[in-house]
């Protein structure tokens, strides 16, 4: 019989998988790794081109980017973003294709422990073995996953797509004039969470084990409800 089991120490492994896993994949898809030089573009309309000039910042992602489209006699300037690589083998530089690789790895089993997850209020153990302590092992191996992707990122600064947005000073571990955006920043705060969430699967497990729960269970309840 499914005893529905629910502990604030459970649910809260359970929200804080689910939002690492989505916090990795928003920025994975991000283009704001990396944000270039500001420049300006003209506010003006099509029939007033001597308008006055805002800036803007070109972002760069690890496969796509955010540039401005400089637009025609016609038609105002506006800001496109998208993949610039059509295929893998079009990443600019091989340390972003192990990056993208890594990471993929690692959001893929996070995405996929954030989805068990949720069955973990009605199904706490698999053949014997607990799902908390499975799923904090496959949140460990992801976040190793995520941190080998992030020391990797930082060393193609240097490829002919980041020095066209950060300048010639910039090389392997040097963004020279670019600045490091929000998608960087977010991905190592989720990193760090991913480690916490696998420390925390095991007070997961303890909860859901605990001699409060079973006496629950011999009572012949199905819904338990703890603190």
């Amino acid at each position: 019989m499914c005893h529905v089991i629910v502990t604030c120490r459970s649910m809260l492994w359970t929200l804080l998988s689910i939002v690492v896993a989505f916090a990795e994949l928003i920025a994975f898809m991000s283009e704001d790794w990396l944000i270039g030089k500001s420049k300006t573009r003209s506010s003006a309309e099509p029939e007033e081109p001597s308008g006055p000039s805002e800036p803007y910042h070109p972002t760069l992602g690890i496969y796509n980017r955010c540039i401005l489209n400089p637009g025609g006699q016609h038609t105002l300037q506006e800001i496109l973003c998208g993949p610039y690589a059509e295929n893998f083998g079009e990443i600019a530089s091989g340390f972003w294709q192990a990056t993208a690789i890594f990471l993929a790895f690692g959001i893929f089993i996070l995405c996929t422990v954030a989805l068990v997850s949720v069955f973990t209020m009605c199904v706490q153990s698999i053949m014997k073995k607990s799902i908390f302590n499975v799923c904090g092992l496959l949140q460990g191996i992801a976040g190793l996953f995520l941190i080998l992707g992030l020391i990797l990122y930082p060393a193609g600064w240097g490829c002919p797509k980041a020095v066209a947005y950060c300048g010639h000073y910039a090389s392997a571990y040097k963004p020279g004039d670019c600045s490091l955006g929000w998608a960087f920043y977010t991905a190592i705060g989720g990193t760090v969470l991913t480690f916490i969430c696998a420390i925390f699967s095991a007070q997961a497990e303890i909860a859901t084990s605990s001699d409060k729960v079973q006496e629950e269970i011999e009572e012949g309840k199905n819904l338990i409800c703890l603190l």
